[in-house]
């Protein structure tokens, strides 16, 4: 068996003494131990998959206590954005009730808890919402209360974002933060509105597109497919959520195939934890210690859940960008490429060089070779002179 460089003999090897060669089948045992000592294990192997290491990413940065300080910004900006939000839906879509039904079926089926549904498993009654006035003083105290919650939670999702990604601070100043901040939730907000505007659109669709195959629009396989078609306006939406969250209000530069992936899967864990929310509530209400606000904290456990989502997506894409070598933070990567620009142009002027210089060897070599024949050829003349001489006289004497 071969022995590695770094391994040290247990006794000193006996010089005078020949050993006898080995067998071919005992090589042949030897080197399957050796390459089964080098074969990582079975606990090796997990702890090298990627899920295990995102995970293990998610638990080092303290992903759970971030995702814990998420759940509470969100818990009061949600209260107040609901308030304003159907506030200004009022006005926008006075005398439809079909997209006001519409626009909470899609809040209820994005975070479920919130607005409470036909089993009565939710917090806010969906009554109240479409009385709400944003010109009274309640109105008044939710705008003021989303401002600052929405300016704290956008700041603290950027902030334990780039905490994954081991990205520093943002160095943009304050006041274009927060004004990013506030543009980045008013688009959120048309965002859902647009959202909710679709799924109407989609289901309109496909119920008139199923009387028009003349099939029933109340049986279970149409109420499957309008759940499906629902599904996936809403894994579509989140994904387009994640990607903006994580390209424009986190600023960070991620390739664009590994950002639609990690957004995707994302949406995904978004898309199980909606459809399981009403499992997390039914649970919650089930238990006699929580039993007088199921409601609260049901909805708690969803949006913690949501959260920790968020962040494990972010970590999926930081540890995929850490195998290829790429910084999120764009000042850092710009630096980067720029040291590996240099660097290749060093190693491209030292190739020139070398080649230069061997070039140059060669041409000097060769001119030696060319210079150095002229003498030998007059060297060889004057040696064969005295030759030349002997030979001369006995003519000279002859002719004499």
């Amino acid at each position: 068996m071969r022995r590695r460089p770094d391994d040290e003999p247990a006794t000193e090897p006996a010089t005078t003494t020949a050993t006898a060669p080995a067998s071919e089948d005992e090589s042949q045992s030897e080197g399957g131990a050796g390459a089964g000592a080098d074969r990582p294990g079975p606990g090796a192997r997990l702890v090298s998959t990627r899920l295990v290491r995102v995970v293990g990413r998610h638990i080092v940065l303290k992903g759970p206590l971030l995702a814990a300080g998420l759940t509470y910004q969100a818990l009061f900006a949600l209260f107040s954005a609901l308030w304003v939000g159907f506030s200004v839906a009022g006005f926008v879509v006075a005398g439809n009730e079909v997209v006001r039904d519409e626009l909470i079926t899609f809040i209820q089926s994005a975070v479920p808890g919130v607005i409470k549904d036909d089993s009565g498993a939710g917090v806010v009654e969906p009554g109240a919402l479409m009385n709400a006035n944003v010109f009274g003083l309640t109105g008044a105290v939710a705008l003021v209360g989303l401002v600052f919650s929405s300016i704290r939670l956008f700041g603290s999702m950027r902030d334990s974002v780039r905490t994954v990604f081991r990205a520093p601070t943002s160095s943009t100043p304050l006041l274009r933060l927060v004004l990013r901040d506030l543009a980045l939730a008013v688009a959120f907000g048309l965002a859902v509105v647009v959202s909710a505007s679709l799924s109407l659109l989609s289901s309109t669709a496909v119920t008139w597109g199923l009387r028009l195959l003349g099939l029933s629009t109340t049986s279970d396989s149409a109420a499957v497919l309008l759940r499906v078609v629902g599904i996936v306006l809403v894994f579509a939406f989140d994904t387009a959520v994640l990607v903006a969250l994580f390209r424009v209000l986190a600023g960070l530069h991620i390739p664009g195939r590994r950002l639609l992936a990690g957004s995707a899967l994302g949406a995904a864990g978004f898309v199980l934890i909606t459809i399981g929310g009403g499992v997390l509530l039914r649970a919650a209400g089930s238990n006699p210690l929580l039993a007088g606000f199921a409601a609260i904290v049901g909805l708690l456990l969803v949006i913690n859940l949501l959260c920790q989502v968020l962040l494990l997506a972010a970590s999926w894409i930081a540890v995929g960008m850490d195998e290829i070598g790429v910084l999120a933070d764009p000042h850092a990567e710009a630096a980067r490429l720029r040291a590996l620009e240099e660097e290749r142009q060093r190693a491209a002027e030292a190739a020139r060089q070398a080649e230069a210089e061997a070039r140059l060897a060669d041409e000097r070599r060769a001119a030696e070779a060319r210079g150095g024949s002229r003498p030998r050829r007059l060297l060889a003349a004057v040696r064969a002179l005295p030759a030349r001489a002997r030979g001369a006289l006995p003519r000279r004497r002859d002719e004499g």
